[in-house]
Formats: structure tokens, sequence, C-alpha cells
């Protein structure tokens, strides 16, 4: 997707703070944190939403980052949220699929 923010992300057209690459996934520094540690992770293909999702092995691949993000950042053992927010009632803004990252501190339950 030419216009994907998080394509280019990925093919470097955009500068991210880059904490975790593997051959399928990309995880970076969200650039309007939520709380303390806040990273993004993607695949590296393009998939619009989570309902897109053909390859259940993508999404193995994405929570594996997501794991390996948690132990960088040191948020694994007090514990952290993740947050796929699909299609536009769930929230989601950039239609590329993402995972949001959120800890380092107690988060609130108030799901506005």
């Amino acid at each position: 997707m030419e216009e994907c923010i998080f394509c280019k992300i990925i093919h470097g057209e955009i500068p991210a703070r880059i904490v975790y690459e593997s051959a399928d996934a990309l995880a970076f520094d969200d650039v309007n944190p939520m709380a303390p540690v806040h990273v993004v992770v993607v695949p590296k293909t393009h998939v619009t939403t989570l309902m897109d999702v053909k390859d259940g092995g993508m999404m193995e691949g994405l929570m594996m980052a997501v794991r390996e993000v948690a132990k960088t950042k040191g948020v694994a053992a007090q514990g952290f949220r993740t947050v796929i927010n699909c299609n536009e009632d769930g929230g989601q803004v950039i239609f590329h699929l993402h995972i949001h990252v959120l800890g380092g501190r107690k988060l609130s339950d108030d799901m506005g």
C-alpha cells in the first residue's frame, strides 16, 4: 500500500524507533504514547484489519513479537496490555493490522 504509514515505516521511508524486528514483524515506539511503554507491532506484509488475516502463522509471529517487546521494554514481569483495534467503530485509525503493547504503570479499566 503506497500511502500506508506503517508500510512506509517497514520500508524505511519514515524513521521510527525500532524496538524489535523479525523476518515477519516490526515493532516500534508509538509517536503518541498513551502509557510509559507504548509500542506498535505490525506484520511486514500489509493486512488491512484483523478480519483480513488469512494465515494463523502471521498472528503467531505477531504474538511472539509482543512477548519480545514486553521483555525488551521491561514490562513482561509486572504486566502489560495488548490492544488490536478493528475497523472504525473499534477505534482503528491506521488501516494496517497492528497490536499496541502498553505498560509501565497500572492501566485503567476505562474503555472510553
